[in-house]
């Protein structure tokens, strides 16, 4: 959920509570707020997890199928490698991404690897980036979380298999619930929380996105 829909949200509840009872004090009117937003993030992440496509079904079962395999093993480099020639033996167009990106006023630098699957779009022709991240849940890990934060963040997958879109809408809703946890608990948040920052490390980018969309480097390691 964007800021600017928290905002819509929250200006719905200050109408409807001054126009249903004025002597309503601001602590009780502030607990409301809260607890409309947590619901629908709540709601928001389980309909955004809740669809799957029969392609994405059948990646994920094949994924599971090869960690089972290698429960025992450290998610490195070589284990996604290793997937990703799995996944090529059974005819998917995988590759191993390591993607990079330099410091700009708004997110600092760094590296990422994921894998990424190319498939053909039955319905809008041309193909589809399928993401997979086998550590996906550890990357929306902060420090001191709240309650009302462990909650939401305890419904990620710790296997991600997804299309762009479900991880543009994931991205932004799980960092504004951080920045809240970590606001709460009296933290700083740091860059690497913030929205820009993770959606580099998937190589996402969008019209509002310039500055890592100039600087960012994708390199596929692994066709």
């Amino acid at each position: 959920m964007s800021d600017v829909e928290e905002e819509d949200l929250l200006q719905m509840v200050h109408d409807f509570m001054e126009s249903s009872d004025s002597t309503i004090s601001s602590t009780s009117l502030r607990k409301h707020d809260h607890y409309l937003i947590q619901s629908t993030r709540h709601f928001t992440l389980h309909e955004i997890l809740r669809k799957k496509t029969e392609g994405e079904k059948e990646i994920l079962e094949k994924i599971s199928k090869y960690m089972r395999k290698k429960k025992d093993l450290e998610k490195t480099s070589g284990l996604k490698k290793w997937m990703v020639q799995c996944l090529k033996l059974e005819g998917l167009r995988a590759s191993f991404c390591h993607t990079s990106w330099v410091t700009t006023p708004s997110c600092p630098s760094g590296s990422y690897e994921y894998i990424e699957i190319m498939k053909e779009d039955q319905k809008k022709g041309g193909t589809q980036r399928v993401i997979v991240d086998i550590d996906f849940k550890c990357q929306f890990e902060i420090a001191r979380p709240t309650q009302s934060y462990i909650q939401l963040s305890s419904k990620l997958p710790i296997i991600f298999v997804g299309n762009e879109h479900k991880l543009k809408r994931i991205i932004p809703l799980l960092c504004s619930a951080s920045e809240q946890s970590l606001r709460d608990s009296g933290l700083h948040i740091p860059p690497w929380r913030r929205a820009p920052y993770m959606f580099s490390k998937w190589n996402l980018y969008n019209n509002n996105n310039n500055n890592n969309n100039n600087n960012n480097n994708n390199s596929m390691l692994e066709k």
